[in-house]
């Protein structure tokens, strides 16, 4: 063991001694600074913002004077998405997809506000998050590093010094790894940091840890190749070509190839196609502000026989919120059908991506980082699912109001009638049933469960390189 560790610290005496890799580790320990002081402070800003105007807009709906309730139905609602802690760490989908979106009677609009102001604020430094220098930027630093582990000792002629004093090939790739090991575990200071501050700032322990538990894997996994390269090639030029053609191949090339492909298999037509046809379908329910339009005919018919009158003028409730409900319900259905159907689709295309992190390590760690940080796909289809059913929950309350405390003749007449406009103004304390909405992440045992398949595959990578070292190791000869 003592043996071991001697050869880890010469390696790592010879590693201080070299400007280059010096250099090169103060550059990426810059960045790595940078990009997380930077993120942190955007994501706690974002947070606390989105917070507030949460509750803002909650209070402006609140603070509406009486009215009819349609108004309000049209007047409409916000709902915000506060990024979760470990977002300071992997942004994730946010980056693309909208933070917040408008909720109204009739609609289900796309999110707004993507991080185009983060980019235009950061510059570069907005698509360089924390997570992209771990998945990218640390492989190569190891491969500078690594690559000429074992090909110095056979170079400078003192691996046959070693074998000849009866140590193996296996002791001697031990003590690099252990080497190698350091390094990795000195990369995770940063990661932890941020972990503690996640923390700090709500998140559990659970998945803080596991994301830290799952880039400590992935380096790993890039130490034991980079090691693997050392012993079995003869040179070190040959070495690092190899390593950085390795490295292009798994963080740029696949991670490109996949999303071309998951494309390729799963054709999800485009928004403006899709709303075509929806709207097509849409005209077939009939339009809600006319309570006399021919689709609710057999509405009509159901409801007089069911209160047992003749006409809609002698129903006991207000006919024209009737079918203000009943058109909302339908279009509802319609609208929820395209919209799991998109979800659906993008949800195949996630998996096909990221099925190819059996062939890329970097597709698996940033499936694990995504999910695990609350900030992947599905986080961002369950906010559109409980923003949409918080929707549909006011606008159907409302139209009740339509319904049950309104005259339908005053209804009728409030265009051209002042006193029977004043009655169909509804107290405001109406709107309070409007229910408070603050989106937060899975739990943290949902995370995990669902990053439990990248996990796996990150595992089986480090198995399978790390069993390539040691039987390389195992024949290692002069």
């Amino acid at each position: 063991m003592s043996m071991i560790f001697r050869i880890a610290k010469e390696e790592w005496r010879l590693w201080l001694r070299s400007k280059v890799i010096v250099a090169a580790t103060l550059i990426v320990a810059i960045l790595l600074a940078a990009t997380s002081i930077l993120t942190v402070d955007r994501v706690a800003s974002e947070q606390s913002q989105r917070l507030a105007q949460q509750v803002t807009a909650e209070e402006t709906f609140f603070a509406q004077p009486d009215r009819h309730p349609h108004r309000m139905v049209h007047y409409g609602h916000y709902a915000f998405r506060p990024p979760p802690p470990l977002a300071a760490f992997e942004p994730g989908v946010d980056a693309v997809t909208g933070q917040s979106i408008f909720l109204e009677g009739h609609r289900q609009n796309t999110p707004m506000f993507a991080d185009t102001k983060a980019a235009a604020d950061l510059g570069g430094f907005a698509a360089l998050t924390p997570a992209n220098l771990y998945q990218l930027l640390l492989p190569l630093l190891l491969i500078i590093l690594g690559h000429a582990l074992l090909l110095r000792e056979r170079e400078s002629g003192t691996l046959a010094v070693i074998l000849a004093q009866g140590r193996s090939g296996l002791s001697l790739a031990a003590g690099k790894a252990v080497a190698l090991l350091a390094v990795i575990v000195l990369f995770m200071l940063p990661l932890t940091a941020l972990a503690i501050y996640a923390i700090a700032q709500g998140e559990t322990v659970l998945a803080a840890a596991s994301l830290v538990g799952g880039y400590f894997l992935y380096l790993s996994i890039w130490g034991a190749i980079v090691l693997a390269a050392s012993i079995i090639l003869k040179q070190r030029a040959v070495s690092l070509g190899a390593l950085i053609f390795i490295w292009l191949f798994a963080a740029l090339i696949v991670p490109r190839f996949a999303i071309n492909a998951s494309s390729a298999a799963i054709d999800a037509p485009g928004k403006i196609e899709s709303d075509l046809v929806m709207l097509a379908e849409q005209r077939k329910l009939g339009d809600g502000h006319n309570a006399a339009d021919p689709a609710f005919l057999r509405l009509q018919k159901e409801v007089l026989e069911q209160y047992d009158v003749e006409k809609v003028e002698d129903l006991p409730i207000n006919w024209r919120g009737v079918v203000a409900s009943y058109s909302e319900a339908e279009l509802t259905d319609l609208l929820n059908s395209y919209a799991e159907n998109r979800m659906e689709q993008e949800a195949s295309q996630s998996d096909i991506f990221n099925l190819f992190g059996l062939v890329s390590p970097t597709i698996a760690v940033g499936s694990v980082s995504r999910t695990l940080a609350g900030t992947d796909l599905a986080t961002h289809h369950r906010f559109l699912r409980e923003s949409e059913a918080l929707r549909f929950d006011f606008v159907q309350s409302l139209n009740a109001v339509h319904a049950n405390e309104l005259s339908y003749a005053d209804d009728l007449n409030r265009s051209s009638d002042p006193e029977a406009e004043r009655r169909t103004r509804v107290n405001s304390e109406a709107w309070r049933v409007l229910d408070e909405f603050r989106f937060a992440p899975d739990s943290a045992s949902d995370r995990v469960d669902r990053s439990a398949f990248p996990f796996a595959m990150l595992f089986i990578w480090l198995v399978l390189a790390t069993a390539i070292t040691f039987f390389a190791a195992r024949r290692v000869r002069v």
